[in-house]
C-alpha cells in the first residue's frame, strides 16, 4: 500500500518522525565542557574539552562518553533552555566508552531509555547532540549494520556496536542515538576519520548494564589475572594432537608480579588455550571471560606449554582501577 503513496506524503511522514523524535528528546540532551587536570606529558598545562550527554533520571544523571568526562577536573553542562551548572562525576568506563554524571535538580526533562535487542538494518536512526551549549543539532540515516565491535581506546573490544549512516561530530559524541518513537537505542561513541557515512554507538543495553555497575561501584568490576599476552595461531599439528577446538590462543609475554597467573604456575611463552571451561582463542575472548561473575571464583586456567597441555587452577582477581 504504501508503495502507491505519492512521494511528497512519504517524505512528510520520515520528517514527522524525526521532527516528533527531535521535540521529545532534545530537551535532555545536554552540552557538556570539560577542564582535565594538569599532566606532565601536557607540560602541566590544563586542556579543555566538550561532547554531548543526554538526562536519564528527573533527578539529574545524565550519560554521556567516557573520553568525554574521564580525568576532568571541572564538569560543566549546559541545558537546551540555556541553563548551566557544574555536574559531579558518578563513574566512567573506558573499555564501553560510557559514563555517568549527575547535576542538581528534580523533575528534569529525560530521554526514555529503549532497548537494542529488537533492532533491525535499515530502520531509522537519528542522532542528536549539543555541541554548541545553546542549541540541540539533529542528523538522520539507517542503521547500517549490527553486531560490530568496536576497539576501545584503552585496547578493549566494545562488543554490540551499532553502526550508522547518521551524520556526527565530535561535538556529538555522548549523545544519545533514538529511533522514531524517540527512545534510546545507543549512545553516539566515534567516527571513523577519513570515512564517509560510518558511525558507531555503544548499544543502549550495554549501556545499561555499564550504568548499573557505574551506580553500585562507581566502576564496572572485572576479573583480571596479571598477564599481558598476544594472540597468535596455533599449528595445525598441535591441533590434532591435543584435539582443539580452536586454531588460536593467547601467548603469555610477561606476567604481573605477584598477579594471580604467576601464583597459578604460568610462565612467558605458555599458550592459554581455556579458561573456566571454556575455549580462548584470542586476547578479546580472554577479556570477555573475565567477567565480573567471575572475580574470586576458583576456577581452571588450561595451556599449552611446548608439547604439554596443562590445566592449572587459578582465582581471578578484580581488575585495579584505571589512572
Amino acid at each position: 500500500m504504501g508503495a502507491n503513496l505519492p512521494d511528497e506524503v512519504l517524505l512528510d511522514a520520515y520528517s514527522s518522525a524525526v521532527v516528533a523524535a527531535s521535540e521529545r528528546v532534545g530537551p535532555a540532551v545536554v552540552h557538556i565542557q570539560v577542564m582535565q587536570a594538569p599532566r606532565p606529558e601536557n607540560g602541566n598545562t590544563p586542556r579543555g574539552g566538550t561532547g554531548s550527554g543526554f538526562v536519564f533520571t528527573p533527578d539529574g544523571f545524565i550519560l554521556t562518553n567516557s573520553h568525554v568526562v574521564h580525568g576532568a577536573r571541572t564538569i560543566h553542562v549546559t541545558f537546551a533552555d540555556g541553563t548551566s551548572q557544574d555536574a559531579d562525576l558518578v563513574g566512567d568506563d573506558p573499555d564501553t566508552d560510557i559514563a555517568v554524571i549527575r547535576v542538581g535538580g528534580h523533575q528534569l526533562p529525560v530521554a526514555a531509555l529503549g532497548s537494542s535487542r529488537a533492532l533491525q538494518v535499515g530502520q531509522l536512526a537519528i542522532a542528536i547532540g549539543n555541541p554548541y551549549g545553546f542549541q540541540h543539532t539533529v542528523t538522520a540515516g539507517v542503521v547500517s549494520a549490527l553486531g560490530r565491535s568496536l576497539r576501545s581506546m584503552t585496547g578493549r573490544l566494545i562488543d554490540d556496536v551499532i553502526q550508522t549512516d547518521a551524520a556526527l561530530n565530535p561535538g556529538n559524541s555522548g549523545g544519545p542515538l533514538v529511533n522514531s518513537r524517540g527512545e534510546v537505542i545507543g549512545v553516539n561513541t566515534a567516527i571513523i576519520p577519513f570515512a564517509q557515512g560510518i558511525c558507531f554507538a555503544t548499544a543502549i543495553d550495554t549501556a545499561k548494564w555499564v550504568v548499573e555497575q557505574l551506580l553500585r561501584f562507581g566502576r564496572v568490576r572485572r576479573g583480571y589475572i596479571g598477564v599481558a599476552g598476544a594472540t597468535i595461531a596455533i599449528s595445525t599439528r598441535a591441533q590434532r594432537f591435543h584435539g582443539l577446538a580452536a586454531g588460536a590462543g593467547v601467548r603469555v609475554e610477561s606476567l604481573e608480579a605477584g598477579g594471580a597467573a604467576g601464583r597459578a604456575g604460568v610462565e612467558p611463552g605458555d599458550v592459554i588455550i581455556g579458561y573456566d571451561g571454556e575455549d580462548v582463542a584470542g586476547v578479546d575472548q580472554l577479556h570477555r571471560l573475565l567477567s565480573e561473575e567471575r572475580i574470586g571464583k576458583k576456577t581452571s586456567l588450561t595451556l599449552l606449554r611446548r608439547a604439554q597441555k596443562l590445566e592449572l587452577p587459578i582465582q581471578a582477581e578484580e581488575m585495579p582501577e584505571r589512572p
